[in-house]
């Protein structure tokens, strides 16, 4: 984005500026939604760039060598870094990706875990808050707005410091004593993983889910290609029990720390591809071909995922969405279509 707003544009293997076809008014500025429909439409259609033809790209080298230095030298220094590009000289090359997860922990505007039981949408879980990315406090939609990342922060994080302060503190709750062995658990299933006698390196494994994610799982979605990339993503998820951290080092592991993260990111694509499958509607970021109308009669709802890890089962249940503002002061906005 900050490569955009300082004047950079997109381009295909035809060297064409495709964006004036998706977005002729806002250009290169489109929202990342559209810009990321867009280049993936280029890329099925065969316009891509590179051998594979997997590709676009992002055209930075006509604007002033001061000016990349100056406004963008995180990117000019990463591009030389993971492309072997010089920005000042060369095209980047340019994938959709994820940005930013707009579901998460389910909370109350109060910052406080929402865990639904007993008919309740709303029941919490005492004493657990949470806020920022992590969080769920329904307040993106399925498609967040530029900025609101954080404003989602900062207001909900003082939701729960006074959460904290103004009703726990003051209702003197205490916690409870830790149990014996408390932690016992966490060190075990550390020593676990770094102990386990497997045979599928951590990179294997990892670009594997990331290569099933990125053609099952991607921009655009129908039933058929989520279904396989379901059965793939749970043989992946499977074979974790499989993983082979090679450095048994106790400090500064960092083969350790990415087979860890690897087990979220697989925990998160498991959970993702099975509640898109389920979704039969398209919504924000959710854009599927073989439904591609938004239903809110039957899909206005939040998806509640829980993880079976034994069995690599995802079992979805759902959440009402709140509608209505928490003021008479202000007015309900009813959801509409984004367009250009």
């Amino acid at each position: 984005e900050g490569c955009r707003g300082e004047g950079g544009f997109l381009v295909n293997s035809e060297g064409e500026r495709f964006m004036t076809r998706y977005a002729p008014k806002a250009l290169d500025l489109a929202s990342r939604d559209v810009v990321s429909r867009a280049i993936t439409m280029e890329i099925l259609a065969g316009r891509g760039c590179g051998p594979k033809k997997d590709h676009v790209h992002l055209q930075l080298h006509h604007l002033p060598p001061d000016q990349l230095a100056s406004k963008l030298p995180g990117i000019s220094e990463s591009a030389k870094t993971f492309a072997g590009v010089d920005v000042t000289k060369e095209p980047i090359p340019c994938v959709p990706t994820v940005h930013y997860t707009m579901g998460g922990i389910p909370t109350l505007w109060t910052g406080e875990v929402v865990n639904p039981r007993a008919g309740d949408d709303d029941a919490i879980v005492p004493g657990l808050l949470a806020a920022g990315e992590c969080a769920c406090a329904s307040v993106h939609g399925a498609n967040r707005l530029g900025a609101n990342s954080l404003l989602d922060i900062v207001v909900f994080g003082k939701s729960c410091a006074n959460t904290v302060v103004f009703n726990l503190t003051k209702e003197g709750r205490t916690q409870p004593e830790l149990p014996p062995g408390a932690g016992e658990q966490a060190v075990a299933d550390l020593d676990r993983i770094l102990n386990n006698k497997g045979d599928i390196p951590t990179a294997r494994l990892r670009e594997r889910m990331k290569e099933i994610m990125a053609l099952y799982a991607s921009v655009f979605r129908t039933e058929d290609s989520m279904q396989k990339g379901l059965a793939e993503m749970t043989e992946c998820y499977k074979d974790f029990s499989h993983v082979q951290v090679d450095d048994k080092s106790p400090i500064w592991n960092s083969n350790l720390i990415e087979t860890l993260e690897l087990r979220n990111l697989l925990t998160n694509a498991l959970v993702t591809i099975k509640s898109a499958v389920a979704r039969k509607e398209s919504r924000g970021a959710h854009a599927r071909d073989d439904f591609q109308e938004r239903d809110d009669e039957n899909w206005m709802k939040h998806t509640l995922a829980y993880l079976d890890d034994k069995n690599a089962n995802v079992d979805l249940k759902y959440r009402r969405v709140h509608g209505e503002t928490l003021t008479n002061e202000v007015e309900a906005i009813p959801p509409a279509k984004r367009v250009y």
